[in-house]
């Protein structure tokens, strides 16, 4: 009978295998945020008939929840041939399809050139991002879950998790320096472009990471000793772990919402809000996605220690009482307590995502895992994450406040802590066995 020690035969170090996640994974965050830092910044004028400015910022991140909505398709997809082929040739095609796609972006003509085409066109490239970041993260995750020691779980998995701040530290990174070396009308007009081109040059290194790791051990065990399931991956899931996927989904509302508000509607906020320019919230998100860069592996190993709920409730009830906080200090339009302002909410955020790997992985049998894991995380993000950002400037626009968006960021951390206490504790599963 396989224990629990299993994991650690490979001949591939769990530090390469950790490292070949987050620069994968930071590589596809690089460019999915990168968009939705675009979104709130440029796009709106670019991409879309001019118009009253919010209301170009909406149809903007319109499109940036598109791609939210191609994510759990590409979790079904991604999960299917992962949990039948295994986790690692499907991670190197996520990220190919991902660079490819956000390349082609940096080369798109705007509205002004070739009028409705240039929406439809970003539309498409943006469905094509959701749907290979759908199957990324399962795989991502499931890839170090798997093969490291299980009294690590928490810290090992939590490195992919951290491949979220670093690829918005870069992306925001980007688009600030060219954004205080550029003129609006230079960045508008071709410089936003620079980092959606530079992509490729990421995703080179990512591939070349990515191939020089084994195939998960427990996978292959699984694999060795049964059968794939006689159902579809995904139609098991949803018959055998309902409540499973329940539960992952609304432990996501909290920290998918607070994480777009904090990083990416903030840039809005600020510009159409406060009437503050475009490097104010870019370098408020930049210095506070290397502190959380830092914050996520931390509470990824105290989640070894005392458990994945209590970690993860903690974060869940501290968003939602700083969502308050958060918009109390943007609005003093002081950068320094801005500073603040983000950086806590996303410290607070880390103590939901670091745990959150290898909580949902322990969620779901081998067989299954990678279906499982996609599903639970990726339908969420289409009602949080996705719907995020339009929701929060309809509320802005709408009661012209942004303590609107505080309400709606404490209503989502309700349904968190619910889905959280309602689940057992999962720190002692062994994956071999599940």
């Amino acid at each position: 009978m396989a224990t629990s020690t299993e994991p650690t035969r490979t001949r591939t170090p769990i530090a390469r295998v950790v490292g070949a996640s987050l620069i994968g994974t930071t590589v596809e965050w690089y460019d999915f945020f990168l968009y939705g830092v675009a979104a709130s910044v440029v796009f709106g004028d670019l991409f879309f008939p001019k118009g009253e400015q919010l209301t170009g910022t909406l149809l903007s991140f319109a499109t940036f929840a598109v791609g939210f909505f191609a994510r759990p398709i590409g979790g079904v997809v991604f999960g299917h041939f992962g949990d039948r082929l295994g986790r690692k040739n499907l991670l190197v095609l996520s990220l190919l399809m991902m660079g490819m796609a956000t390349f082609a972006i940096g080369l798109l003509p705007t509205y002004a050139q070739v009028g409705a085409l240039a929406p439809i066109l970003l539309t498409v490239l943006r469905l094509i991002q959701g749907f290979a970041l759908g199957g990324e993260w399962g795989g991502a995750v499931l890839i170090v879950s798997e093969h490291g020691d299980p009294k690590r779980r928490g810290f090992w998995s939590s490195w992919p998790q951290a491949g979220a701040p670093a690829g918005q530290l870069i992306a925001n990174g980007v688009l600030a320096g060219l954004a205080a070396f550029q003129s609006d009308a230079a960045f508008d007009k071709w410089g936003w472009r620079i980092p959606f081109l530079l992509s490729a040059v990421l995703v080179l290194v990512g591939l070349w990471v990515r191939l020089r790791i084994e195939e998960s051990p427990v996978f292959r065990e699984a694999r060795a000793k049964q059968e794939p399931a006689d159902k579809l991956p995904f139609v098991e899931v949803i018959t055998n772990y309902p409540r499973e996927v329940l539960t992952a989904m609304g432990a996501r509302m909290a920290e998918n919402v607070s994480y777009y508000i904090f990083t990416i509607v903030i840039a809005t906020y600020a510009k159409e809000h406060l009437g503050l320019g475009k490097s104010f919230a870019l370098n408020a998100v930049l210095i506070a996605a290397a502190v959380h860069f830092c914050a996520i592996p931390l509470w990824g190993a105290l989640s070894d220690r005392v458990g994945r709920k209590p970690v993860y409730l903690f974060g869940a009830i501290g968003v939602g009482v700083w969502g308050f906080v958060f918009i109390a200090l943007v609005d003093t339009k002081n950068f320094g307590l801005a500073v603040v302002a983000v950086t806590i909410g996303l410290v607070l955020h880390g103590a939901m995502y670091g745990p959150q790997a290898s909580f949902f992985t322990e969620l779901f049998g081998t067989r299954v895992r990678y279906s499982g894991v996609s599903v639970g995380y990726q339908l969420a993000s289409i009602i949080a994450g996705g719907l995020a950002p339009f929701i929060a400037i309809a509320l802005l626009k709408a009661y012209d406040s942004g303590f609107a968006i505080s309400v709606y960021v404490a209503v989502c951390a309700v349904i968190s802590i619910v889905a959280v206490l309602s689940y057992g504790e999962t720190r002692q599963r062994d994956l071999t066995t599940l």
